[in-house]
């Protein structure tokens, strides 16, 4: 009876002992799978809820441990169990107890950091990014040969829009979209999959010049954590005067992909591999000379198309079918540029809507190096240009903070083209606030024109 009774434990402990695993994977699968659905069912509004459920899920995921590896510890006997069970057995307490202590530490460290210091922390990181990071991104963009459109066509930084609410300068083709703020920077949200959207324009149907620039900032989703590979969140799609698709171009997460239709009608295609920074915004830029397609993510071309049917309008799309935060912002169409000299001799000045700042402050992004280092350039060819450099703004707030604002930026700039090799005394700056308006302030297309930086000749 005894022999049977020991021959009983042994049986109950190892049984336990493979059953650990999976009782322990089920259960942490089901909570992982509870936290995930709620956390999606609020929209995944902002980087402090996502902290906050992954406090619940690492508390809750202890207990759960706790709790199983309680009950196998009972079925442990140390008067009868075999060398190896004991060794195996004191394995895994030292595992449990390494285990236990690391998410104690998790634990006491999300309970000592408030909603707001989570925010401030996550958002710093994705801002403050390293010097040397930096550096490496502005190189980047000063190697690039995009140039932003010299004419606002469309133009949407989400100024004054309110969250929860549809976007103002948008039609909506399918699905769901609205205002939220992610990475503390508001943007358009396109909740469900297939949404499409299209931004509001006098023709709908044509109006895309023959020489064209495309710009968006997009959200890039960490994917590594929800998936075994990319899937792309946002298609551009653009279409013909026939309303035929000419060109797809899917982008995110690690690859581009793109379709396209040749002036004859074949159809081709390619992708290439990206590497962007997940859990952040990523920069996106199209341009379109007469049958001629570049696109650029960060600044690194990624596509190089030499002919190409040529589109009259566009749409962008989420394409994915799995939960994702799929947001775009800053998105802007312009007309083709002209060269600085050309445009310098004709106007004694020229007008640039390719050095752009963040919302309400002098700091310039990097996406503007291109547009700086081809100033720099043509002063370097042109070795008598002097230049005062002015910025303007639009009439959308208190006119002495955007007289004040205004004076920033052109400081900037000058101080960039000085960093970047041109002799401070071939420079001036000046803000002009928003006293010299070219359009009408109380149009999107008109204040989007009032933003500018003008290169006067001196």
């Amino acid at each position: 009876m005894k022999t049977a009774a020991i021959s009983f434990l042994r049986f109950t402990f190892l049984k336990s002992q493979r059953m650990k695993k999976y009782i322990l994977m089920l259960v942490c699968l089901l909570v992982v799978s509870t936290t995930a659905e709620a956390q999606f069912g609020k929209r995944l509004q902002n980087a402090v809820q996502r902290s906050a459920e992954n406090a619940v899920t690492r508390k809750a995921e202890q207990k759960t441990t706790e709790t199983v590896n309680k009950t196998i510890d009972k079925a442990f006997d140390p008067k009868t169990a075999t060398k190896e069970e004991k060794a195996q057995h004191e394995k895994e307490q030292k595992e449990k107890a390494a285990a236990e202590k690391k998410a104690k530490q998790d634990g006491k460290k999300a309970q000592n950091q408030s909603a707001e210091e989570v925010d401030e922390e996550e958002d710093e990181e994705e801002v403050a990014a390293p010097k040397d990071t930096k550096a490496a991104i502005e190189m980047t963009y000063a190697k690039s040969d995009f140039v932003a459109g010299d004419e606002i066509i469309f133009d949407d930084p989400m100024a004054g829009e309110k969250l929860g609410e549809f976007p103002s300068q948008w039609d909506l083709l399918r699905g769901n979209a609205e205002v939220m703020s992610l990475g503390n920077t508001t943007s358009i949200f396109m909740e469900a999959p297939g949404t499409s959207l299209a931004p509001l324009m006098k023709n709908m149907k044509s109006y895309l010049p023959d020489i064209f620039t495309v710009e968006l900032d997009y959200w890039v989703n960490n994917y590594t954590e929800t998936h075994e590979r990319p899937s792309q969140n946002y298609r551009l799609q653009f279409y013909n005067a026939d309303d035929r698709n000419v060109m797809e171009l899917e982008f995110a997460e690690g690859s581009v992909r793109w379709n396209y239709k040749t002036p004859d009608g074949e159809s081709r295609y390619g992708s290439l591999d990206v590497k962007e920074k997940i859990d952040s915004w990523s920069h996106i830029s199209v341009s379109f000379n007469k049958r001629a397609f570049k696109a650029y993510i960060n600044g690194v071309r990624v596509t190089n198309i030499p002919s190409m049917d040529v589109p009259v309008r566009l749409s962008i799309n989420r394409t994915d079918w799995r939960d994702h935060r799929c947001a775009i912002t800053n998105f802007r169409i312009a007309k083709g540029a002209v060269p600085l000299y050309d445009r310098m001799m004709t106007d004694g000045k020229f007008i640039t809507y390719g050095i752009t700042f963040d919302v309400g402050k002098s700091n310039i992004k990097p996406e503007s190096l291109g547009e700086i280092n081809r100033i720099v350039t043509l002063m370097s060819e042109n070795p008598d240009l002097k230049f005062s450099v002015e910025g303007h703004t639009d009439a959308t707030g208190n006119a002495a903070s955007n007289q004040t604002l205004s004076e920033a930026r052109s400081k900037a700039i000058v101080d960039k083209l000085v960093e970047m090799g041109v002799a401070s005394d071939r420079l001036s700056s000046a803000g002009k606030g928003q006293n010299s308006p070219l359009a009408d302030n109380s149009t999107d297309e008109g204040r989007a024109k009032n933003r500018r930086v003008e290169f006067v000749k001196m």
